[in-house]
């Protein structure tokens, strides 16, 4: 029988030994450091920079309000059918054609069947007709659409006055012969003022007759008067505003008022074309017994002379200068030190002469470099920071034995400086501050200057911490 060869069971994995080299060393060193540096990174907290830039800040309230003016209503003395001759919105002087009555209608068929000659538009009408339609369109809001109605007897006036040349010589020609002359009535103004075409019961309106109910403009009717229309005596035919004096009302807080009227005047922005103007300001009571703040005027008038109600802007505080963030700004103590001990060393830089100790306890005094940071002209002192100065502290007074001994701290709003690498306070002069930004007082001699770097965040570093 032959002999079976046997399979050995106990087999080992032979391990090669780990060869290190200087290549292998370099690469887990670099890796180690990246790692480090990207786990360091997530966990600090980063400097993020703000260059300072001029802007404005304002405090602004919208309102719309109730327009007052000196309205007077005018009616017609005869009846018949109406055609007009000045151009709504515009001034008219006294015995200025306003508009004809024409008893028996045939005043439009002489006007159609006339030769009215050539009545293209010059390039500065049509630039006239271009701006009103943008202006409307710009302004258009859709939840009031029965603007577009007012926009429709704008634009149609605004045609009226640019036919206007060529009309009034045809009425001359009636006077020659036509034999309409004793039927068209020839209505001329008689004062001066702002004509108007439509009226709505609140001419004869005053500041103490308005109420809460007037402000609800699903009640308000705008009676626009149009030509072409029969007419009967003692209709209304016009009204001018007479004065460039009125008045806006607006419904207004009871604080708010009060906040309002202690202005005295204020600055007013309307909406409609951005115009500015100053009011001045009173709290009125209405007939309903509300508040209501009341804004005189003495111009521009005649711009909203077609509106009852305006849509302003109150700007309150309107600052301009350097705009910053206000989590830039921070507060920080510094030592007061009187203008008689400061004095500058051999290379001209600003100090204190510190009075010291050496080992064996004997007095010595010594130049010392400070940072100056504000200066109080009031009580002619310095605000100083430096690290060898303490409370406690002597300084002398130059040429003098003199001393003085630090004894009082104070506080200054500043924000960091990062134009020289590191964080540099800067005193700031604080003109006005809302929720998000401050305006700050620009070229002063301690503080900032437009397009420096400043850190966003004041709370991510401290003082003369190197930023880069």
């Amino acid at each position: 029988m032959a002999n079976r060869q046997q399979t050995p069971t106990n087999i080992r994995k032979y391990r090669k030994p780990l060869n290190l080299n200087i290549g292998m060393i370099i690469f887990a060193a670099i890796l180690i450091y990246v790692v480090y540096c990207v786990i360091a990174s997530l966990k600090t907290e980063h400097i993020s920079p703000y260059e300072v830039k001029e802007g404005s800040l304002a405090a602004n309230y919208t309102f719309r309000g109730l327009a007052i003016r000196q309205e007077t209503v005018v009616t017609s003395q005869k009846a018949g059918y109406i055609n007009y001759y000045a151009r709504e919105g515009e001034r008219v002087a006294s015995g200025d054609l306003i508009y004809t009555v024409d008893e028996t209608g045939r005043l439009n068929d002489y006007l159609q069947s006339a030769d009215m000659g050539d009545n293209a538009l010059s390039e500065r009408e049509l630039a006239e007709l271009r701006n009103e339609v943008v202006s409307f369109i710009h302004n258009f809001d859709v939840t009031n659409f029965d603007s577009i109605y007012s926009f429709k007897y704008s634009l149609k006036s605004t045609v009226m006055k640019l036919a206007n040349a060529g009309v009034m010589q045809s009425i001359r020609d009636i006077n020659s012969g036509s034999g309409l002359t004793d039927m068209v009535d020839f209505c001329r103004s008689s004062t001066s003022g702002i004509v108007t075409y439509w009226t709505d019961g609140y001419e004869s309106l005053t500041p103490e007759m308005v109420n809460a109910d007037m402000f609800d403009e699903k009640n308000y009717v705008k009676n626009q008067l149009l030509e072409n229309e029969l007419i009967t005596q003692n209709d209304v035919v016009y009204k001018l505003s007479t004065n460039e004096n009125w008045s806006l009302v607006i419904p207004v807080e009871e604080e708010q008022g009060v906040m309002f009227q202690e202005e005295e005047y204020i600055k007013v922005r309307f909406l409609k074309n951005q115009y500015e103007s100053w009011a001045g300001v009173s709290l009125i009571r209405g007939s309903d017994g509300e508040p209501y703040l009341q804004l005189d005027f003495n111009n521009s008038m005649v711009t909203f002379a077609t509106e009852r109600f305006v849509d302003i802007e109150l700007i309150l505080n309107d600052e301009t200068g350097l705009k910053i963030p206000n989590s830039s700004i921070v507060q920080k103590d510094f030592y007061l030190v009187p203008k008689a001990y400061m004095t500058k060393g051999a290379d001209g830089a600003d100090g204190v002469i510190l009075e010291r100790y050496n080992e064996d306890g004997n007095v010595y005094s010594e130049f010392l470099e400070t940072s100056i940071y504000s200066y109080d002209a009031e009580n002619e002192e310095y605000y100083l920071d430096s690290a060898a100065l303490e409370i406690g502290s002597n300084i002398l007074m130059p040429d003098s034995q003199e001393k003085y001994t630090i004894s009082r701290r104070a506080s200054l709003t500043g924000v960091y400086n990062m134009n020289k690498g590191y964080a540099d306070f800067r005193q700031i002069n604080i003109l006005y501050q809302n929720e998000e930004y401050a305006i700050v007082k620009s070229n002063t001699q301690y503080g900032l200057n437009v397009y420096d770097y400043i850190v966003l965040n004041a709370a991510s570093v401290d003082d003369d911490q190197f930023i880069y």
